[in-house]
């Protein structure tokens, strides 16, 4: 720092002193006066800097600067000539100069005040600013940017701004002084910018530095995302609530309307107008609010009954509570109609009616008969279903051989998967093969597009229940053996072997035995099928089951006939006792149902009348069941009604005359035999 002398002390002096002795530029070194009482050397004394009387005693110091302040032209020459080296300032330029360098310090304290009000400003604001100079370096990086950018201030100022920020437009808008606004960026790290560039330009049109500003909108574009996502919501719940078939109200915590959709008010008969913001009680004509109670337990309520709307629908309403944050919100409300549940209801009974038709029907359970013989047959029937074996169900004709069939299938393993029935003496043997089988496409004329799963293909996982064995061709017993031997089916018209995983049932009513020794079927086919043979007793070998079977098949009977019949009188249960049953049970089945059938419907037990046919009194059954028909049918029977009744009756009779050989029925009806199932297919007579 430089030094100054101030030679005079009078109030020029003291003016230069108060001016000098806070700068930051010279440094006074001494005051001189030949008046010690000078204002000036008194000043001096208080702030420690030297005094004298006379300027000539601090010349070897060698000040760089003497400001003469006596008013005496004589001493400033004398100054002069005596320290020739030294810069030597009248008191009038001293006071100028004092007075340039005071606003001179005034205004760097206020260009250092203003700038750190500015680097203030820079520092504190969200957005990230960053300044190029002409050379396109870095001046200004503030925290913001270094913060967005992941660049520290030291990294960028004084640098290029391509090398720090290799995809900057600052270098395009320092170049064509043209600004660009709002422009949105994609930073590398995946957030997002939205980015403001301004050239600086001089009053002079001068392009000193170019300026971008931006902003972090990740945040404001996530935000606007759940927005949008929370709209997306909302409309995809109102667009689900209004599609539902079930009506759906919700209310508010104060138990106020809120929402319902269309639904509702099908189901109800009000509007919306009717029910936004009112009471959860407007739409209850009987009953206690469900929406009040969950409000005030905070708990679901389901399957209370009332009455709701001006037509006093019967429902069921399920309510639950809205909790958001463990703060309960409101309650929703599903209410369904008793008449459609009613309605479905029936339609699921009906629907697990076809399945049974479709599926395995029975059980063990359903099989009755504590007779030894039939305890016999069931326990190995049950043996039977733990095993993959082949089951050979051997017996007459209407003993339940089918009803084992389902038993067995539905005890083992493969109770979940499709059961399939097959009447080998139903169908031609051309025709038994390709349903069997299965056939590929252009097989033979008439045969579907793309070919047909046989039933083999359809029974696979599951069991296939093949009846009427015995009837097989020797062709078919080949074609069947190489199922059972290779676990493999071919389609008609194919080459390909089609692996399947079938659990065979076979039943017959006729002697294999016999018919093997005659040559009519093949012996490796039986032994095949005769590995779990189960020979189900005549009835008339456990005739101590009748009286069960009676009371299950006239449970049967009443509930297809619409009859209320009880039981049997003690001589109708000795007539059946003392029958020889050739027909089995489907003949005492039979009976049962034709003597049902000719009851009046005051009748509560059958009589020995009505069983008249199995003691030898044909003719007079004949007679009676002439002369009674019109008489047992309430009015509004319908004529077809009738027919179908009588022609039932029909196929009953013939069939229990024949031992329940379908083609010796058919035969004796003078009917096809394919006639003949179809009649039995009609009346569930198989």
């Amino acid at each position: 720092m430089q030094t100054a002398l101030i030679v005079g002390g009078g109030q020029g002096g003291l003016s230069i002193l108060k001016i000098l002795r806070d700068s930051q530029v010279l440094q006074v070194m001494a005051i001189t006066d030949v008046n010690e009482q000078a204002p000036a050397l008194q000043l001096a004394k208080s702030c420690h800097i030297e005094t004298g009387r006379d300027w000539r005693d601090f010349i070897s110091r060698k000040p760089d600067l003497i400001i003469e302040v006596t008013g005496d032209s004589q001493v400033f020459y004398e100054i002069r000539k005596q320290v020739p080296e030294a810069v030597v300032i009248p008191g009038s330029i001293a006071y100028l100069l004092s007075q340039l360098l005071l606003q001179k310090e005034t205004l760097i304290k206020q260009l250092r005040h203003q700038s750190y009000q500015y680097r203030t400003i820079f520092e504190s604001i969200d957005e990230g600013m960053v300044v190029i100079d002409r050379e396109e370096r870095i001046i200004l990086f503030n925290e913001s940017a270094a913060r967005m950018l992941g660049i520290s201030k030291d990294q960028a100022l004084g640098q290029p701004i391509t090398e720090i920020i290799p995809y900057s437009r600052l270098p395009e808008v320092l170049q064509s002084r043209k600004a660009e606004f709002n422009r949105e960026h994609k930073l590398s790290e995946g957030a997002a910018i939205i980015v403001s560039r301004f050239p600086m330009v001089t009053e002079e049109e001068e392009v000193i530095g170019a300026l971008a500003l931006f902003r972090d909108i990740t945040k404001v574009v996530e935000l606007a995302k759940e927005v949008t996502n929370l709209k997306e919501i909302q409309t995809m719940l109102e667009a689900i609530i209004s599609s539902s078939d079930d009506a759906i109200s919700v209310v508010d915590e104060q138990g106020r309307g809120l929402m319902i959709n269309p639904a509702y008010t099908r189901l109800t008969g009000l509007s919306k107008e009717e029910v936004i913001g009112k009471p959860a009680t407007i739409d209850i004509s009987e009953g206690e609010s469900v929406h009040l109670q969950v409000l005030a337990s905070k708990k679901p309520v389901r399957g209370v009954k009332m009455y709701v709307g001006p037509k006093k629908k019967e429902v069921v309403v399920n309510v639950a509570p809205i909790i958001v944050d463990d703060k309960l919100k409101g309650s929703v409300g599903v209410i369904h109609d008793l008449t459609e549940i009613q309605t479905l209801t029936k339609q699921l009974d009906r629907a697990r009616q076809i399945i049974r038709t479709l599926e395995a029907k029975y059980t063990f359970e359903e099989i009755i008969g504590d007779s030894d013989e039939m305890k016999i047959a069931v326990e190995q029937a049950k043996a039977g279903a733990n095993t993959p074996a082949t089951v050979l169900l051997r017996g007459e004709s209407g003993t339940g051989k089918e009803l084992f069939a389902h038993a067995i299938h539905n005890a083992s393993s493969r109770r979940y998967n499709k059961f399939v029935r097959v009447n080998c003496a139903a169908l031609s043997e051309s025709l038994l093969e390709s349903e069997l089988f299965g056939y590929e496409d252009g097989a033979f004329s008439g045969a579907r597009r793309g070919g047909k799963r046989g039933l083999f293909e359809e029974a696979h996982n599951g069991s296939i229940f093949l009846d009427e064995i015995g009837e097989l061709n020797a062709s078919m017993q080949a074609k069947l053996l190489r199922v059972l031997q290779e676990q493999e089916i071919v389609r008609v018209g194919g080459t390909k072997a089609i692996d399947v995983n079938v659990r065979v049932i076979a039943a017959t009513n006729v002697n294999l035995e016999k018919a093997m020794a005659e040559g009519a079927f093949r012996e490796d086919l039986y032994y095949r099928l005769n590995r779990m043979p189960i020979q189900i007793p005549p009835l008339r070998n456990r005739k101590e089951d009748i009286p069960l079977l009676c009371e299950r098949l006239i449970a049967k009977i009443n509930q297809d006939y619409g009859r209320s019949v009880e039981g049997l009188t003690p001589e109708a249960m000795e007539i059946l006792m003392n029958y020889s049953w050739p027909g089995n049970v489907r003949e005492l089945e039979n009976v049962l149902g034709r003597a049902m059938i000719f009851l009046s419907y005051s009748d509560k037990l059958i009589d020995a009348h009505a069983l008249s046919l199995l003691h030898g009194q044909e003719g007079e059954q004949r007679q009676n069941d002439q002369a009674r028909p019109l008489e047992a049918f309430h009015k509004g029977t319908s004529l077809q009604q009738l027919m179908d009744e009588y022609e039932e009756q029909i196929l009953k009779t013939a069939l229990a005359r024949n031992q329940g050989n379908k083609t010796a029925t058919a035969k004796d009806l003078n009917i096809s035999v394919r006639s003949l199932y179809y009649k039995l297919e009609k009346y569930n007579l198989q």
